[in-house]
């Protein structure tokens, strides 16, 4: 099964498929609503990140659960699409960044499945499958615009925007691209051993970087206007996505353990 991971407007890629069945997955960190239907002879669940209505900021996003009630679905490869801001005044609102790097910046999420007494370490050499991303990259002709193979996000706490200040130091240390959703969302779908990479739309310049002063608007104007070439993207990678393969995320845990 595929997993998608989205927030608001990548819902409607459930009006491609004629049956969607709506089911509520108990995992042991809570209950998930997913949508379940199928594209092109494949079994796709969606995943709103942000609740329906995108009623869930993001620092509360309870992402152990939602990645643990698509692992229990048999979700083997997760896309996800973020919502980020630029720090680059080459790539404008309106351009997708397929990102391959991460900072984690967040204070106060549960960042691991493993909190017990297991020492697991997961090796990030590779945070984003690269099968995934080629798979994406190859279908670039689906976007309107700039598309950038590469690159590093940083993921925020929130749920406020950042200082100048911090956008300055960003921009120092090599980010690309800055969101608060990315982490620890990646970190646990490798735990579980799930290919995982991410559509990032720049809905914005950060803070800083433009005169003009964030607001949500500009956010949600941004991906309204990008929802048909995303959701086309996605459709296009979920048909030709092989049926049988292997890749080195599902034997993430083999040489994990101390």
């Amino acid at each position: 099964m595929i997993g998608i991971i989205g927030g608001s407007g990548v819902e409607e890629i459930t009006g491609l498929a004629d049956n969607v069945e709506k089911r509520t997955v108990e995992t042991e960190y809570g209950s998930v609503v997913v949508s379940l239907f199928n594209i092109e002879g494949k079994d796709v669940a969606f995943l709103p990140r942000h609740l329906e209505g995108h009623s869930c900021p993001p620092h509360k996003i309870n992402f152990k659960a939602n990645i643990m009630a698509l692992k229990q679905l048999g979700v083997t490869q997760i896309m996800a699409t973020n919502a980020v801001g630029s720090v680059d005044l080459d790539i404008a609102p309106g351009s997708i960044v397929i990102i391959d790097d991460f900072l984690d910046f967040t204070v106060n999420r549960p960042r691991t499945f493993y909190d017990d007494d297991e020492a697991i370490h997961i090796d990030m050499n590779e945070p984003f499958c690269n099968r995934l991303r080629n798979a994406l990259l190859s279908h670039a002709d689906c976007i309107n615009g700039n598309v950038v193979d590469g690159g590093t996000i940083v993921c925020n706490e929130g749920p406020r925007f950042e200082t100048p200040a911090e956008i300055k130091m960003f921009r120092i240390i090599g980010v690309t691209v800055v969101g608060m959703t990315t982490c620890p969302e990646v970190v646990l779908a490798r735990e579980k051993e799930m290919c995982y990479s991410s559509i990032t739309i720049v809905s914005n310049y950060c803070t800083s970087i433009s005169k003009s002063t964030l607001g949500v608007e500009e956010v949600y104007d941004i991906m309204g206007q990008k929802k048909e070439e995303l959701i086309d993207l996605l459709h296009n990678v979920i048909k030709d996505l092989p049926e049988e393969y292997d890749c080195h995320c599902h034997h993430a845990l083999g040489d994990a353990e101390m």
